[in-house]
């Protein structure tokens, strides 16, 4: 049943993977691949609960889970970057690669990431297939409640940078308000304490336990490759009092500001 699970997936995300890069090809976008990286999962979680024989209670919460957060997340970046045009990332690799690149990103930029999809939410489709507890226990209850921090983090940083741009006076400046206080990426740590809430859910059962890759990859790119470290590449750059910034603020984990030098000279 395991294999099943694993196939049925694949072939959902695959699916919905041909078709958002076909789109893109027509509308010369690839932009449109971010919208649909939550809703990938959204595809997992469903497929999951629909093929998998698992107790009841754990895929529904799962699929509830997933789904809340995909669909939230779908959202916001259809809100953010449609009628934007391309993201400077993948004009940049359109580029590089010139007339061909229509057919590249198919491997480059979607196969990738659906790939990323299947991995991160492995602890999703495994537990979905596995023998375990009927009821759900404490830790999924501590999965639950992790999750939920998280999407307070992500939801709420989202929103709290979306208001500070939508303000002419802060062009240029620095979010450091709110959330953005505490951790220079806010909606970062929120994905971790989300991927790592599912995962505890799912680690109920004995085949969710081998799902920690999912979390740990997840984590990985969050902090030193597409995620925090791509990010700060060359934002210093456009922000200039953004070394200040990193000077006084977690890059990552929340935490009290820093006081400044002169803060501590002075006082």
């Amino acid at each position: 049943m395991t294999g099943t699970v694993l196939l049925a997936s694949a072939a959902g995300v695959a699916a919905l993977m041909v078709v958002t890069w076909l789109i893109s090809v027509a509308i010369r976008d690839v932009s449109i691949v971010d919208i649909v990286w939550g809703l990938g999962f959204v595809v997992v979680a469903v497929t999951s609960l629909a093929v998998g024989d698992a107790p009841g209670a754990r895929r529904t919460l799962l699929a509830v889970l997933v789904g809340l957060w995909g669909v939230r997340l779908a959202a916001y970046l259809a809100w953010r970057n449609l009628g934007h045009g391309e993201d400077r990332r993948y004009q940049k690799m359109r580029r590089h690669h010139g007339p061909w690149f229509w057919l590249i990103s198919l491997g480059t930029v979607f196969a990738l990431q659906g790939l990323l999809m299947l991995v991160v939410s492995l602890p999703v489709s495994l537990s979905a297939a596995a023998d375990g507890p009927v009821s759900l226990g404490p830790l999924a209850v501590l999965g639950v409640l992790l999750w939920l921090v998280g999407v307070v983090f992500e939801a709420g940083g989202d929103l709290q940078l979306a208001r500070f741009k939508a303000d002419p006076a802060n062009e240029g400046q620095v979010m450091d308000r709110g959330f953005w206080r505490y951790t220079r990426h806010p909606n970062y740590f929120g994905d971790f304490c989300v991927w790592w809430g599912i995962f505890l859910v799912a680690a109920e059962t004995g085949p969710g336990r081998w799902g920690v890759l999912g979390p740990v990859v997840m984590t990985i790119f969050l902090l030193k490759v597409s995620g925090v470290a791509m990010l700060e590449r060359d934002i210093g750059r456009r922000r200039p009092k953004y070394a200040d910034y990193i000077e006084r603020t977690s890059a990552f984990f929340p935490r009290p500001p820093k006081r400044a030098a002169s803060d501590g000279a002075s006082s």
